[in-house]
């Protein structure tokens, strides 16, 4: 079995139960089967973090991109970004997008934000990871204007019901399911993990956050992914085996042939 963790924050790992050693993390995951990782930035302050990451680790690609709750540290421009992910090694733009959740007030520079890293898109042809929480409607509206479906991408940690899922399928981007599907009240979602097409979804943790049932409440940890394509199997009646397989063909279709 191939798992590939399509969304998580190596740099931000708990890995007090590895003796701090994130080779040790790792090499679990990878006893487990998770073969392959997406190491994501949320700022410029932690990017070099993340790319230093993925050039060490064979198995990991990582990303360029600033979180729209981000408020303090350097808010690149969008030919920064198309400069920054003149890399190999960068697969992605993101964590981009909007979250009403966490902020107040005007937040059009939030939606600025979001259409820079859309412009660095479409120039670089490397697609988005979108971060959608409390914005639904803002944010469909901006991928569509900017013709985000140019590119296409993933709408990471889907938390919305069956209609929001078409709408985000309609504009050429795919779904990822992270542990929130494993829990008991996501009803809704669990109704997406059926229903999705399966060339259009990926399994994720956003690691060290929302980890799966049975390590609800504890930090996650890329290994934990396991834990999430077992649910979708369950879902979905299909072998954990055929999820892996599915994810990892779409992940290659989406980010690109693996190393």
């Amino acid at each position: 079995m191939f798992l590939i963790d399509s969304h998580c924050h190596l740099d931000r790992l708990d890995l007090a139960p590895y003796d701090d050693n994130l080779d040790k993390a790792l090499a679990y995951a990878n006893q487990l089967g998770v073969g392959h990782m997406l190491c994501v930035a949320i700022n410029m302050n932690n990017f070099s973090d993340v790319i230093a990451t993925a050039k060490k680790y064979d198995f990991v690609s990582a990303t360029v991109g600033v979180h729209p709750n981000e408020t303090e540290g350097h808010d690149p421009s969008a030919d920064e970004l198309i400069q920054l992910a003149d890399d190999d090694d960068i697969v992605a733009i993101g964590e981009t997008g909007l979250d009403y959740f966490r902020s107040e007030g005007d937040l059009s520079w939030q939606q600025d934000r979001f259409r820079r890293h859309i412009s660095a898109s479409k120039e670089t042809k490397k697609p988005l990871i979108i971060h959608m929480r409390d914005a639904t409607e803002d944010t469909l509206k901006i991928l569509k204007q900017e013709k985000a479906d140019e590119v296409g991408g993933v709408m990471h940690c889907f938390v919305e019901d069956w209609e929001t899922a078409q709408r985000a399928l309609d504009l050429n981007f795919m779904i990822s399911f992270s542990g929130i599907v494993t829990f008991k009240n996501a009803q809704d979602l669990q109704l997406v993990a059926k229903n999705v097409p399966q060339d259009k979804m990926l399994v994720e943790t956003d690691s060290p956050y929302l980890a799966p049932v049975p390590f609800r409440g504890k930090s996650n940890q890329p290994a934990y992914v396991v834990n999430v394509a077992e649910k979708i199997a369950e879902l979905r009646e299909m072998t954990i085996e055929d999820v892996a397989t599915a994810t990892t063909n779409n992940y290659q279709m989406l980010f690109g042939k693996l190393a």
